[in-house]
């Protein structure tokens, strides 16, 4: 069987941060933009995505169908502080597609709750609130003022995953549906070690919370053992683990990307290719 992507596009209404944290050290977005002779704490407004949902093509059609899954800010914190002055405004085109889900993710979880949008109540039901939760301290910092805060959907990503983490008791609570795990990548990238993954897996499990190991990092450590493993090959290494809740059963495929731009898992016209405008 094909095994389900959580997120189908990804949506950076603005650029750059500030390392905030441990799990901050090794940033991919400040190693991708050093790359480009870059600076990644020159925080900006994006131009060509950041109205990126209410986007159309030439047909007329939203460049994100209806029922799609978006993550927000990848290359950012949607919470950052310098965002201040564009965050209504991304809350208004979210509220404007509620056939979308969108996916939010931050480790500034002190600032959620006086930066919603006024009409939030007790949450949109098409919209989950996240935080990274690196290691045992910022779990137990972070996930608390997660769960005071009122939302439909509420999760936590433990990335990069740095050190073991017992969650036993947030699980608990029932207000957490999913979590998600990865490893850390490029320059400096800190080993992840396998029974850390196992043992937040088996907690998953017996609060019966989807949890997902998406992928395993550049150095994966079993049984003593480090390994050295390409970035191409680290969610089919994840997936091999069977350490998903629930399994995946039967065989599993990594769904394709785009076949003209490799960029994406499915075409959305961007601009790489625009396949799917002619």
């Amino acid at each position: 069987m094909s095994e389900p992507l959580p997120f189908d596009h990804i949506w950076n209404p603005w650029h750059g941060c500030h390392k905030y944290s441990e799990g901050c050290e090794n940033c991919y977005m400040f190693y991708l933009d050093k790359q480009r002779d870059k600076r990644g704490d020159v925080i900006y407004k994006t131009k060509t995505n950041f109205k990126l949902p209410l986007s159309k093509t030439r047909a007329g059609e939203y460049k994100i169908p209806s029922g799609s899954s978006v993550r927000l800010c990848m290359t950012s914190d949607f919470f950052l502080k310098e965002a201040d002055i564009w965050r209504d405004e991304v809350w208004d085109i979210i509220r404007q597609r509620p056939d979308v889900h969108f996916w939010i993710l931050t480790k500034r979880a002190e600032r959620i709750v006086d930066h919603l949008p006024w009409d939030w109540c007790d949450g949109w039901e098409h919209v989950s609130l996240n935080v990274t939760t690196e290691n045992q301290r910022r779990a137990d910092e972070r996930i608390p003022l997660l769960l005071d805060v009122p939302a439909k959907h509420k999760g936590i990503m433990v990335a990069p995953f740095i050190g073991p983490v017992d969650i036993s008791k947030y699980l608990a609570t029932g207000q957490l549906e999913s979590v998600l795990a990865d490893g850390e990548n490029y320059e400096g990238a800190r080993p992840l070690h396998y029974e850390w993954v196992e043992f937040l897996y088996q907690q998953c499990k017996t609060y019966n919370v989807p949890f997902s190991f998406y992928g395993t990092g550049n150095v994966f450590v079993k049984n003593g053992k480090p390994y050295h493993i390409p970035k191409s090959y680290q969610r089919v290494q994840a997936l091999k683990s069977r350490l998903q809740y629930p399994e995946i059963t039967g065989e599993f495929k990594i769904q394709k990307r785009c076949a003209t731009c490799k960029r994406r898992y499915s075409c959305s016209g961007c601009k790489w290719c625009g396949q799917c405008e002619k």
